[in-house]
């Protein structure tokens, strides 16, 4: 639901992916923005009308995303397909962070835009592990991406984990994640991301922002 920069880009995207997508928005004109090689339905209407729905083929969707501009709006439909059709893969734009977690603990999986920008500021004005890159909605656990001391440099990332504790599920490369194996050495200009609780985060911070302890 919703054809603007987002949901227009979403659309294609999954089409590129060999999915089937039916697009919703109230005004025809946005569906210029999927270009004419898009093969999908689009569906003029209220996205949190069930008739409209329906009509986008809802019974048969695998997921459903709001992506409209309007908070209201993505949270109604959204609840709409969960209750009404029961379909439990549903996510939903929201821009109001205080309203996005909410909907987090009803169970409707949230974006929440500002908060997803500010935080992205954040963890470049400031230092690695400041502000998570994922959080649980209860705030127990984190995946952040993480600091660490130079000397790790040509050590494996296996022992690295060892050393702090919690999981290193991947690693940002030149730009490319690596999932790593207990062979991974770890190079200069790698961005690590660890999986943390919350509590033990400053721990698992301080342990890999300092040099490796010799053998």
């Amino acid at each position: 639901m919703g054809c603007g920069r987002v949901g227009s880009s979403l659309a294609k995207s999954l089409e590129r992916r060999n999915h089937s997508v039916a697009v919703v928005d109230q005004d025809v004109n946005a569906f210029r923005r999927l270009g004419p090689e898009f093969k999908g339905i689009t569906v003029k209407g209220v996205g949190f009308d069930r008739d409209v729905l329906v009509r986008a083929g809802i019974r048969e969707a695998d997921g459903f995303a709001a992506v409209s501009s309007g908070d209201n709006s993505n949270i109604l439909a959204a609840r709409v397909v969960r209750e009404e059709f029961g379909l439990t893969n549903v996510i939903a734009r929201i821009y109001d962070q205080g309203r996005a977690e909410v909907y987090e603990r009803l169970g409707i999986r949230t974006v929440a835009t500002v908060r997803w920008a500010a935080t992205q500021v954040l963890r470049g004005l400031l230092p690695e592990g400041t502000e998570p890159v994922w959080s649980d909605p209860a705030g127990n656990v984190r995946l952040v991406q993480v600091k660490t001391h130079e000397d790790w440099i040509g050590h494996k990332v296996h022992d690295m984990q060892a050393a702090a504790g919690t999981p290193i599920p991947f690693v940002l490369r030149f730009g490319r994640g690596l999932v790593p194996n207990r062979a991974t050495i770890l190079q200069d200009g790698d961005l690590v991301y660890a999986a943390v609780e919350t509590e033990s985060l400053s721990t698992v911070e301080s342990v890999l922002a300092a040099a490796p302890a010799r053998r």
